[in-house]
């Protein structure tokens, strides 16, 4: 078990033995004002070759500029000024892709279940086991890692969507709720035509094959909070 004053798996000799290993691509963010959880967690950490951050305090943590990959927090229940669930409700407003571990030697059921319901990996109790720990943190960073991925797919369907111009976004719009050229020509006021070669343009930049390709993305944007609900057709 991870103690104060020591980390590590003892060998037959009496000595630290930690097979060293990557966890998951990622950076592990250590939040903890207990400087010995800090030391002996990234030591472990780092045994496995991941790399780790150290904050002392969630405003020093706060005050931290970011990169935008995969990351995870390892994240103390109770500190002062700022708590542990209070740093994970500010979190969950500016990011979507940090997951976090809660870490705790006070926690009670209340404060567990508020953590697991707002979307913590796990909800470690001190002291634990190094193989929780590498378990926990190697969930929050695939975890995150997955969520990386959704977040630049959907930059990426939104650069692409704003390559249109407005009218081909228009167009575009009512081509994902199924409506035929005619219909969105009768809407415009626009010889169907024309709506038929907006229609190809909005295709052709999209780099769609199919009307389903142009459904999916409009959904995707939409699901995302990049675009509105479609209108109710009448």
């Amino acid at each position: 078990m991870i103690q104060e004053f020591s980390l590590g798996l003892g060998n037959a000799n009496g000595g630290i033995f930690v097979e060293s290993q990557s966890i998951t691509e990622g950076t592990v963010h250590i939040v903890d004002d207990d400087p010995s959880i800090c030391r002996a967690v990234s030591r472990l950490l780092r045994s496995h070759n991941q790399l780790v951050q150290v904050y002392a305090s969630a405003r020093e943590f706060l005050d931290k500029q970011l990169d935008p990959g995969p990351a995870c927090v390892v994240l103390d229940l109770q500190m002062p000024e700022i708590n542990g669930l209070d740093l994970q409700q500010l979190l969950s407003q500016v990011s979507e892709t940090l997951s976090i571990v809660f870490i705790s030697g006070h926690a009670d059921i209340p404060d567990t279940v508020r953590a697991m319901k707002a979307g913590a990996v796990d909800f470690l109790t001190k002291p634990f086991d190094e193989s929780q720990l590498l378990a926990a943190v190697g969930t929050a960073l695939a975890r995150s890692q997955e969520a990386c991925i959704r977040r630049d797919a959907l930059n990426r369907d939104r650069a692409i969507f704003e390559t249109l111009t407005r009218r081909e976004r228009e167009v575009c719009l009512r081509v994902a709720q199924g409506m035929l050229n005619k219909q969105i020509g009768g809407e415009f006021g626009t010889a169907e035509k024309t709506i038929k070669v907006q229609r190809g343009r909005v295709m052709q930049k999209l780099g769609a094959q199919s009307i389903t390709d142009v459904v999916r993305l409009v959904e995707r944007l939409r699901t995302g909070g990049h675009l509105p609900p479609p209108p109710r057709l009448s």
